[in-house]
């Protein structure tokens, strides 16, 4: 729940930071400039807003690792993505898509701050205790802080603790771990394909290189 908490932190930190020209960048989303990612983060604040609001009595059908899906290509037709950078665009002004991911994010972060690890809630149509929930955001906050400042140098990037705790979290959704030689931050990137490995990184990963890019939604 803390890890949550300081990742999303840091992560929406990030984005104040951002002169008004960062927005019109690439990020490390394939297609995807800056502006596109953060409204993509919104969205993201919203679903969890709305899922934290879904409580259920159900049992759990899904924990932090198998609540992604994984698969080995992306969709280049994917609705929601194209919707993504239509919304982008129409906000124009950087500081008006700013205001809204400060506004809805930190709703968000105090709704996370709130709950209780042991209840259930519903999402996408399975079940999760909100710790597993919130546990699974980690990756999606490390990640996207990751992709915020691909091509933005000297621009902060993700904590520590929240690179090592989403490399764990995406050795278990592989289901065995990546070389211990390969610092957290390649290790994502090359495991998520957002980043090509070299010839040396390949002989490292070994058989792991037929495995990847794992591509998570």
């Amino acid at each position: 729940m803390d890890l949550f908490t300081q990742t999303w932190d840091d992560l929406r930190r990030a984005v104040a930071a951002l002169p008004a020209d960062a927005f019109t960048q690439p990020s490390g989303c394939a297609g995807w400039l800056v502006r596109d990612l953060v409204c993509h983060l919104v969205i993201d604040a919203q679903d969890v807003l709305i899922t934290l609001a879904t409580p259920t009595d159900e049992a759990p059908t899904r924990d932090a690792a198998s609540y992604w899906a994984v698969s080995d290509t992306v969709d280049a037709d994917d609705p929601l993505a194209a919707l993504t950078v239509r919304l982008a665009a129409a906000y124009e002004d950087p500081s008006l898509l700013t205001f809204h991911l400060d506004d809805v994010g930190s709703a968000a972060g105090r709704a996370a701050t709130l709950a209780d690890p042991a209840t259930r809630v519903r999402t996408q149509g399975f079940v999760l205790t909100t710790g597993d929930y919130l546990s699974a955001y980690v990756l999606e906050w490390t990640l996207h802080h990751l992709d915020l400042i691909a091509h933005l140098p000297g621009q902060a990037g993700p904590s520590d603790e929240g690179l090592a705790a989403t490399r764990a979290l995406l050795e278990r959704i592989v289901g065995e771990p990546f070389p211990a030689s390969l610092p957290d931050a390649d290790v994502l990137l090359l495991g998520t394909g957002r980043r090509t490995p070299t010839a040396d990184e390949a002989s490292t990963l070994g058989a792991l290189t037929d495995r990847l890019p794992l591509v998570l939604g």
